[in-house]
């Protein structure tokens, strides 16, 4: 019997092969680019530009084309990064130990802020509207793609000072950019009608949402962590060994906070603080972590090999010779220079600081606030040209991170007295939280 070998592939065939493609090496390349100077990212953004290259390829994936897909799917990835980043912190809260990060939050990331909005307005010729806009969401650094400089899964003990305070920030400054992605649409909307913005932006935008983001997101963590750990033991959560109650919080987390209008992504993260504090020793915060880095892992790549088809398919088209050059200052000048002054007193050595500095890694987030920021301004010229800026700085970012952060981090372990290739390390005194229970007694400690 002759075969219909001119009969095209049926599409649906096509995606099953690829999602099985795409989880294979969501499973193994990690392992495999371990101690190369490569990260998964990278080779994703490859992978994405080849699919998107070949002929039989007609979508195409440009935020400007889909620019409410692009605002929701870059939403659901960070999200599920925060409650992933809050999961696999030991380190206890509290304003003394996190000092590191309110240094990177209240000092470098405002200061980033301001620079990049300097840059954007004078140099690059943008409105200062748009300028704004640009250094809200160019300040950041990504909680989805800087996992290759946060701390390891919960317990693991691999939690220096870098790691800790590059994890954390990550997790915080999220939620405390966006009221400048807010300013910028507050300040757009007044140039177009006249309407007050400064009382109703401090009171709103940054009073109460930051107020009740972080209020909602430590009541629903300490909901689930009851429900979890500490309800009678025939009926906790716990007992069904099932990661996606992870994935549940976030959800509800996010949900209901922005029923109430503050920031999800900033009680996402909260919500998952307060949960691992219901009990930091359980093994089940380990499997609910190792359930959000799959997903987290599984949604980043297909982001990324859409992010390399938009490459190939024009997205740095609309760039000026000067929005290079300011990219370059974006990465090598502002975040080094904001990140050092603002850990500056801080007891971290030198090296510490410095990897610190250079390591705020644009990512996701940067994707997220562009996009929501252009959904919500009205008539912003050149949404090509941010577009273009936004994507040449990740791309750099991308690049330039991903091959420098393993020989990098590496060698800070070996400076520390560290094996970077020990396969577990012993927790930093004073930072495991709670004293370990027994296996034996875990369960009858927890009734």
């Amino acid at each position: 019997m002759d075969l219909p070998i001119d009969v095209a592939p049926d599409p649906y065939i096509l995606i099953l092969t690829g999602a099985g493609l795409l989880i294979a090496l969501v499973a193994w390349l990690p392992l495999a680019l371990r101690r190369l100077p490569l990260s998964l990212p990278i080779v994703c953004i490859v992978l994405g530009a080849s699919i998107f290259s070949l002929p039989q390829m007609t979508l195409v994936p440009l935020p400007t084309t889909y620019p409410e897909i692009t605002e929701r799917f870059s939403e659901f990835v960070v999200i599920i990064a925060l409650m992933g980043a809050g999961l696999k912190l030991d380190r206890i809260f509290s304003f003394r130990r996190w000092g590191i990060t309110w240094r990177l939050i209240a000092l470098t990331m405002p200061l980033s802020i301001g620079a990049i909005t300097l840059i954007a307005g004078w140099w690059m010729g943008l409105s200062w509207t748009v300028a704004l806009l640009l250094g809200a969401a160019l300040a950041p650094t990504d909680p989805v793609l800087a996992a290759d400089v946060q701390v390891g899964p919960p317990k693991s003990g691999e939690e220096d000072e870098v790691r800790f305070g590059l994890t954390s920030e990550a997790g915080m400054n999220d939620g405390f950019a966006f009221p400048f992605v807010h300013l910028a649409i507050a300040l757009s909307l007044a140039a177009s009608t006249g309407k007050p913005w400064f009382a109703e932006w401090i009171t709103y935008n940054v009073l109460w949402e930051i107020g009740a983001g972080m209020a909602a997101g430590y009541f629903i963590g300490r909901v689930f962590g009851w429900l979890t750990f500490h309800v009678p033991a025939k009926t906790k959560l716990a007992k069904t060994g099932d990661g996606l109650i992870a994935l549940s919080a976030t959800f509800v987390s996010y949900g209901l906070t922005e029923l109430i209008h503050c920031y999800g992504f900033l009680a996402v993260f909260v919500t998952a603080l307060t949960f691992r504090h219901a009990h930091r020793d359980h093994d089940f915060q380990l499997e609910m972590h190792e359930l959000t880095e799959q997903i987290e892992r599984i949604a980043m790549m297909v982001l990324l090999l859409l992010f390399g088809g938009a490459l190939v398919s024009g997205l740095l088209t609309p760039l000026h010779w000067i929005d290079v050059g300011a990219a370059v200052v974006i990465l090598l000048v502002v975040r080094p220079l904001t990140g050092l002054i603002g850990l500056m007193g801080h007891k971290a050595d030198w090296t510490e600081r410095l990897t610190l500095a250079f390591f705020g890694i644009r990512g996701v987030g940067s994707v997220y606030y562009l996009a929501y920021g252009l959904n919500h301004m009205p008539d912003v010229e050149g949404g090509d040209r941010l577009w273009a800026i936004v994507g040449l700085i990740i791309l750099i970012s991308i690049l330039m991170h991903g091959i420098t952060v393993t020989p990098v981090m590496r060698m800070l372990d070996r400076s520390h007295g560290r094996d970077p290739d020990a396969n577990q390390a012993t927790p930093p005194p004073g930072l495991q939280g709670p004293a370990s229970f027994p296996s034996d007694d875990r369960n009858s400690a927890l009734r």
